[in-house]
């Protein structure tokens, strides 16, 4: 497994604590302070797999939907 620092030097951006990290059509988000918390999100925003809760996804999808255009290759 990767660790944090490998992570967050290929993340294309990093907002707040969270590494985004764009992989084919599939958005990979994590919690930088808490590393057992991640999300995975389709292009179209839809949680595909998740160890966050609630308020945590709600959190790293509005830092996603406000910095997507970052992201762009």
């Amino acid at each position: 497994m990767p660790d944090i620092k490998t992570i967050a030097d290929k993340a294309n951006i990093i907002v707040n604590g969270y590494a985004f990290t764009r992989d084919r059509n599939r958005i990979y988000v994590l919690n930088l302070n808490c590393p057992d918390k991640a999300v995975v999100f389709s292009a179209e925003g839809e949680v595909l797999e998740t160890t966050m809760d609630d308020i945590e996804i709600s959190i790293a999808s509005r830092y996603l939907k406000q910095n997507l255009k970052y992201m762009e290759d």
